[in-house]
């Protein structure tokens, strides 16, 4: 399994505009094969950051998401609207305890 999350820092102003052209990309991803879980939450005290929180099944599958279609839109409809992006890729491995 994969684990993402993408911190997005806004341009001022834009967190009510990125959420409506995020949620069709929310939808979409949802529905794509190797997809566990796709969420959006806004960051506590932070009123312009949002973050992405996704479980994929494997690394190709998450590759595959890059360029699905409600992925290019969804960047296109933002690009004017993101200041930072920030994405980490955590793939767990099994720690023995012993």
């Amino acid at each position: 399994m994969i684990y993402v999350i993408a911190t997005v820092t806004l341009k001022p102003g834009t967190v009510e505009a990125f959420a409506a052209a995020a949620a069709p990309c929310l939808t979409g991803t949802r529905a794509e094969e190797g997809n566990i879980s796709y969420d959006l939450h806004r960051r506590e005290g932070e009123p312009d950051t949002v973050v992405f929180v996704e479980r994929w099944q494997s690394r190709e599958h998450l590759k595959a998401h890059f360029s699905a279609p409600h992925m290019l839109v969804y960047r296109e409809a933002t690009k004017d609207m993101v200041a930072e992006r920030k994405i980490e890729i955590v793939e767990p491995v099994t720690v023995d305890i012993l």
